[in-house]
């Protein structure tokens, strides 16, 4: 089905409003030199916003962003299909070529998410103190809506819940750019003034583009993909790019803009949950995201001379990030996208079969 949006014009001047206040928080960590800068400045300074404007209002539905707004799910998953559209650009044959060698990696993640599991779970029950269903449903190393869901059915505290599954999002897409660029030892991927597209391309293959974008959604909500987003426009776009159809680059900056809408409306996630609270699962989500990324950068290590893959595609294949987010950090790396995401995909997948079955068991 084509996104359909329903016509309020001040509903979508505020919209407009808060990619503007992320556009300048973009701007800003560019020019700090911050990694990934247009989805960490908007999402930084979007979150920071709305809990001053909470603080300060007199009642919730004062506040600059209410509790009770939700960013247009339609209108970002546009920007969402730009970037799967963008990653289908770099399925090429030689990414296909190294699918057999990744049997070593997917088997490495089919152990990387019941043991992430399982180390989460000890974290937010015995060291957070949180109850045994929001311990259980916040430990899902992945599967954001479905922990959410099940979560919320098996009566875990939803709030709890909500903040460690976003938190271990936002978390990796922070601590991972800036310890790749501590790692390599100077400024990585888009900190570094690296482009996701060719620096001459212009707006010639817009139209073709953005037809590849919208029947890769609506392709990808009929045939139930996961991450349909996502992942509809990124397997169209890899069809076209692998039969020489058409030419597929759009300009940096309409890349860049896709970046501050999905920053934006992850900083929109912050409104409605008190400072304490936030503070509470913000270093849960720091200690969590530390533990996963540790287990994945030791399987990362043992797979370097089993894949022939480089040790920073491989840590990036296992950060538990959302597919997106990661998808994004390939592409700003260059560290082969296409592969990345397709290990994501599949982490997402076999996670929520292990969250269906940890749901019927706590059922």
């Amino acid at each position: 089905m084509i996104p359909k949006f329903q016509i309020r014009p001040r509903l979508i001047l505020f919209h407009l409003g808060l990619i503007a206040i992320g556009s300048v928080g973009g701007f800003a960590a560019q020019a700090l030199g911050l990694p990934l800068p247009f989805i960490l400045g908007s999402l930084i300074l979007v979150a920071m916003i709305a809990q001053v404007s909470e603080a300060l209002a007199s009642e919730p539905e004062k506040a600059l962003i209410p509790p009770s707004f939700r960013f247009n799910e339609d209108f970002r998953a546009l920007f969402i299909g730009v970037i799967g559209m963008a990653i289908g650009t770099r399925l090429t044959m030689d990414v296909i070529l190294t699918l057999p060698r990744a049997a070593f990696s997917f088997a490495a993640l089919t152990a990387f998410v019941p043991i992430t599991f399982w180390l989460n779970y000890q974290i937010f029950h015995r060291v957070g103190k949180y109850d045994h269903a929001t311990a259980l449903f916040s430990a899902s190393p992945g599967g954001l809506y479905e922990a959410i869901l099940l979560g919320e059915q098996s009566g875990a505290d939803i709030r709890q819940l909500m903040l460690a599954q976003f938190l271990r999002i936002i978390a990796v897409v922070t601590l991972l750019p800036i310890g790749m660029s501590l790692y390599i030892g100077h400024p990585v991927g888009s900190a570094a003034g690296m482009g996701l597209a060719p620096a001459d391309t212009g707006l010639e293959h817009l139209p073709i583009g953005a037809a590849v974008v919208v029947l890769g959604l609506v392709v990808g909500k009929r045939i139930h993909l996961p991450a349909p987003q996502l992942l509809g426009p990124l397997l169209l776009s890899g069809i076209v790019t692998l039969t020489g159809i058409a030419v597929l680059d759009l300009p940096n900056w309409m890349l860049s803009a896709s970046q501050i809408v999905i920053g934006t409306t992850l900083g929109t996630r912050f409104v409605g949950i008190r400072p304490a609270m936030l503070w509470r699962g913000a270093w849960l989500a720091v200690l969590s995201v530390g533990t996963m990324l540790l287990v994945g950068t030791a399987m990362a290590l043992v797979l370097v001379p089993l894949t022939g893959e480089h040790f920073d595609v491989l840590l990036i294949s296992f950060a538990p990030g959302g597919v997106t987010e990661m998808a994004l950090i390939a592409l700003s790396l260059n560290a082969n996208p296409a592969f990345v995401t397709l290990h994501h995909i599949y982490r997402i997948v076999l996670t929520v079969l292990v969250i269906g079955r940890v749901a019927k068991r706590f059922g």
